[in-house]
């Protein structure tokens, strides 16, 4: 009975420490590169509440609003839509939390998938 108790409380420390969430929150700068070859500089705001994560993107023109976040262990997903134009240009980002850095992949808008690293303002 004791080693059945015991492994339980082994299993559910294990299975909680896979679940705890990366804390993201706060600002993160990344480079982003861009169709041309040039490198744009982007800010996210992130606010994480457990599995959440909120928060705006900025870059060019006013901050978008992050949309469909999703904080699972040290991976985060999000999307942010912007108009162009009068194009509307939807993305859909994915990372992996390492400390203050991000490892992000950015795809759709108009162009291929980009990958880049996010670093935390402290």
């Amino acid at each position: 009975m004791t080693k059945r108790i015991l492994m339980c409380l082994c299993l559910s420390l294990a299975l909680a420490m896979v679940c705890a969430a990366a804390d993201v929150t706060g600002k993160w700068v990344a480079q982003v590169p861009g169709r041309d070859g040039q490198t744009r500089e982007t800010t996210f705001e992130f606010k994480a509440a457990g599995d959440t994560l909120t928060g705006t993107m900025s870059g060019r023109g006013e901050p978008a609003p992050i949309a469909d976040g999703k904080i699972t262990g040290d991976a985060i997903a999000f999307t942010v839509t912007r108009e162009f134009g009068g194009n509307t240009m939807k993305w859909t980002f994915t990372g992996t939390v390492s400390g203050d850095e991000i490892k992000m992949k950015r795809a759709g808008g108009q162009g291929e998938p980009r990958e880049f690293v996010a670093k935390r303002v402290k």
